[in-house]
């Protein structure tokens, strides 16, 4: 694979893509390689990126999201980066409407959509559409903030479990945002998110599309990877990274922003409630739970090629998956 130079790659596959304007999505859970691989397939398919990381949206949040830096930023175009203060907030619906835009913008420059990331959400609200769902009573949504300063998020989250198991299997039980939204839908509506779904007929994605996933076969392997990263991170200044945010003064843990992998137990150690040995064990068990709801996800997924982090011909496996389209 490495001695093919990037004109050969790019004469053996794109004009097949070309002409099916084949959208490629590569998913993984974080720090399994999608960056350098991601890279490597822009090149020679003569793509853009896409970003699907509801981390990477954040101005300001470089080195604790793993954001590509500025040189792997020159070699390819890179959309849906940097495109929110922390203060603000991104919706699945949003990037939805974002995502299906540059879509149709890249593939009418002639060039391949290459979705990369781990934000499963925003690749299911892509694929499948959002559902209309009813919006929140102002009343409602004090109530259930209430329930959640009084009995904590967990408590809140055996709530919903309660009448909505489908919803409370799928999210984590400390999703604050995503836990809240969904007791909300209830008591606003009388039914459940998962009803509300189940129900609706949802808008199919409108363009081919092959989907792959990469991470290590061994689960071992990949902690090991979050944690040599999560050091790295240190080293590069995540600190201080986070003491700026801290600093601000107009950001708090309740922002999505905030609740970020990392930055939580960071932002902790800035306040004084942690040390910085406890804020880099939280935030590493943080990423391999992150990684763990991210398997969980594509464990379920259909249609999805896998590819072996430490192979050494994943950009080959790639390009014949693409050869073997069929329309």
């Amino acid at each position: 694979m490495q001695s093919m130079n990037n004109h050969s790659k790019s004469n053996s596959s794109a004009g097949y893509l070309d002409k099916h304007k084949a959208v490629i999505a590569l998913m993984g859970p974080t720090a399994a390689g999608k960056t350098a691989l991601s890279l490597e397939l822009a090149e020679a398919l003569n793509g853009e990126i896409i970003s699907v990381d509801s981390a990477l949206i954040y101005r300001d949040m470089d080195i604790g999201t793993a954001k590509p830096n500025a040189s792997e930023l020159s070699r390819v175009p890179h959309h849906l980066i940097d495109i929110r203060d922390p203060t603000e907030s991104y919706s699945a619906a949003e990037f939805r409407e974002d995502c299906l835009a540059l879509i149709e913008q890249i593939q009418s420059r002639g060039k391949t959509a290459i979705l990369v990331g781990g934000t499963m959400m925003y690749f299911k609200a892509l694929l499948y559409g959002i559902a209309d769902l009813p919006e929140t009573d102002p009343k409602v949504r004090v109530q259930v903030l209430q329930l959640l300063e009084q009995k904590g998020i967990e408590s809140l989250h055996d709530y919903l479990a309660s009448f909505d198991k489908l919803s409370a299997q799928r999210l984590h039980r400390t999703d604050t945002q995503r836990v809240t939204r969904a007791v909300e839908v209830f008591l606003t509506s009388g039914k459940s998110l998962s009803e509300w779904h189940s129900e609706q007929s949802l808008e199919p994605f409108p363009h081919l599309i092959r989907q792959f996933a990469i991470a290590p076969q061994d689960r071992k392997q990949l902690h090991e990877r979050i944690e040599r990263r999560f050091d790295l991170m240190f080293e590069l200044g995540f600190v201080e990274e986070v003491k700026r945010l801290y600093e601000r003064g107009d950001l708090s843990l309740e922002l999505p922003s905030m609740r970020c992998v990392g930055y939580r137990q960071v932002w902790q150690f800035c306040a004084g409630e942690i040390s910085l040995d406890e804020a880099r064990y939280r935030g590493i068990v943080a990423t391999r739970q992150l990684a763990k709801r991210q398997f969980t996800w594509l464990r379920s997924w259909h249609d999805l090629h896998w590819l072996d982090t430490f192979a050494e011909n994943n950009f080959n496996s790639v390009l014949k998956s693409l050869d073997n389209i069929s329309i």
